[in-house]
């Protein structure tokens, strides 16, 4: 008599076919964007410069917006010299000009737009307070005020590229910060660092606000929110002409290193949030380490990050600074 079998063998259930898994997100090996084309504000230094050369090397077309053309030139032939065949152009850009932003998008000369990545900065440390032509305290107009705006006149570009994607590079600084919403250009009591960390704040909840009205709207434009965590110069590679790292420097800030990040990494963000298909609409990537060192990954938003009203409140207030309110419907 042959052998029952086991009563194992015959309640096990047929084996369900594997799902394929996605490779982790790999910070040195960018998957390829030929075809594509990215801007970067302030793409000529700083995080910027390293944001513009990371999407570079994928073989997209990266046009650095800056107000200075030397600047961007010297960017330029740095990224020529380490991604052999960059396709790489510079676009005149003034954020703290508002009235100059239609002509500089139409100076694009393009009929679609990938992704903008919304990273150039002021930032002042000490007084006086400064103001732009328009009347507003210069680091407001420049890093939120301006993007603001840039978006409003990007809009018809991003909107004829499906999935197209609008990327806002926040600040650690900002986290321990609020608005004053009946203050916004530091009109009074006016204090450098606190002014730069309420900016930053600002474009931080605008990109989650823009989020909100892109998916009330059914586009598929995506807003992501990133910051760089800790990034230092000091822990930064050499660019010549652009940051020239010394031998003592890298040497004497070493232990840094522990805990922050150099510039190249600080850029990491806002490269996966540009390139990475897994990413979603209102999403906040930053380093992986405490927020402050490492691989780029999600993480939950601050707190004050998620207050809706403080966040419609300075839209409608943005709106009626710079006179223009960046919608993506097709009636627009």
């Amino acid at each position: 008599m042959p052998p029952r079998p086991s009563d194992h063998s015959e309640l096990r259930e047929p084996a369900l076919p594997s799902v394929p898994q996605a490779p982790p997100w790999d910070v040195h090996r960018l998957p390829r964007a030929e075809g594509k084309c990215f801007l970067v504000t302030g793409g000529n230094a700083g995080i910027g410069y390293f944001v513009a050369e990371q999407l570079a090397g994928t073989g997209a077309t990266v046009v650095l917006g800056s107000r200075d053309p030397a600047k961007a030139e010297a960017a330029i032939a740095s990224i020529g010299s380490r991604v052999p065949g960059a396709e790489v152009r510079h676009l005149p850009l003034d954020l703290a000009d508002h009235a100059s932003l239609r002509a500089s998008v139409d100076a694009l000369g393009l009929d679609r737009l990938d992704a903008v990545v919304h990273n150039a900065g002021v930032a002042l440390d000490r007084p006086p307070r400064r103001e732009t032509a328009d009347g507003h305290e210069l680091m407001f107009a420049t890093n939120h005020l301006g993007h603001f705006a840039l978006t409003h006149h990007l809009a018809p570009l991003l909107m004829a590229t499906p999935g197209s994607r609008i990327v806002t590079t926040g600040s650690f600084a900002a986290k321990s910060e609020r608005l004053d919403l009946d203050d916004l250009r530091s009109a009074h009591d006016y204090r450098p660092k606190r002014a730069y960390a309420r900016s930053k704040l600002a474009q931080m909840l605008f990109a989650l606000e823009l989020d909100r009205r892109l998916r009330a709207a059914g586009s598929t434009t995506l807003s992501v929110l990133v910051h760089p965590g800790g990034a230092l110069d000091s822990l930064t590679p050499s660019r010549p002409p652009i940051h020239v790292r010394t031998t003592r420097e890298r040497l004497s800030h070493l232990p840094l290193g522990l805990v922050v990040q150099g510039k190249d990494a600080g850029a990491w963000p806002a490269v996966r949030a540009v390139l990475d298909p897994s990413v979603r609409g209102g999403q906040m990537l930053g380093p992986r380490a405490f927020g402050l060192r490492g691989t780029p990954t999600t993480e939950p938003l601050w707190n004050h990050l998620t207050d809706t009203t403080v966040a419609a409140r300075l839209w409608r207030a943005s709106r009626d600074l710079t006179g223009v309110d960046p919608t993506f419907t097709t009636s627009r």
